[in-house]
């Protein structure tokens, strides 16, 4: 790729490899749906998390992060929206009426089938839950025009083509590495719901980890 500085963009994978792989509110997100909600609903959100990326990568390059910084009260008045929503997601976890999946027997191929068509819905939402959650956080905005700038090569011109690419090798290595991360909960969740008292556990551990996102998002402001 000749308008990309060939060094610059190695050592820019190697960084969000290692960022993407070091455990983060998105990473907790989605490992806490997974639990919550299933091996299709963990991947889900994590697909979800990327498409709200993909908004604040767009914003980003058309100055939202300079609006944030030039308005505190817009930036606050998002980010406590979404230190909201995070908390209502974890009551609602928390809550004994809360829904989870239900525990199905893979040698009834009926239920089996019945098991895939319920879990749909649960996907359904938990992509919409990644893509709110990850928008209602400002940070990624600010993240975002500060971040990926250090790997630009203005000498090479095709300045928004190089933050293009950058942020498509982004978005792709955190499906990658995140995606497989809620894949995995929801396995884990899948072999221990046989017994009532661990998948209750399981809720109680998903809850607070919505919880203490929601908190850590709201007392934190830049």
């Amino acid at each position: 790729m000749s308008f990309m500085n060939s060094s610059l963009f190695v050592s820019y994978l190697i960084v969000i490899t290692v960022l993407i792989l070091t455990p983060g509110p998105d990473m907790l997100f989605i490992f806490a749906t997974g639990i919550r909600n299933g091996p299709r609903a963990g991947f889900s959100a994590a697909i979800g998390v990327c498409a709200g990326e993909v908004v604040h990568l767009t914003a980003a390059a058309f100055g939202l992060a300079a609006l944030f910084r030039a308005a505190p009260m817009l930036y606050d008045g998002l980010r406590l929206a979404g230190a909201a929503y995070l908390i209502w997601l974890g009551i609602r976890t928390l809550l004994p009426g809360g829904r989870s999946i239900a525990p199905v027997a893979q040698a009834d191929p009926a239920a089996a089938e019945a098991k895939s068509t319920s879990d749909a819905p649960a996907a359904r939402k938990a992509f919409w839950r990644g893509v709110l959650t990850n928008l209602l956080n400002p940070k990624m905005a600010l993240f975002s025009i500060a971040f990926f700038p250090q790997f630009v090569d203005a000498s090479r011109g095709n300045v928004a083509l190089q933050f293009l690419v950058l942020g498509a090798c982004f978005i792709a290595i955190e499906i990658l590495i995140d995606g497989p991360v809620g894949l995995a909960a929801g396995r884990f969740r899948q072999l221990l719901t046989r017994r009532r008292r661990v998948t209750r556990a399981m809720d109680v551990c998903s809850g607070s980890i919505f919880l203490s996102l929601g908190a850590k998002l709201a007392v934190t402001r830049w």
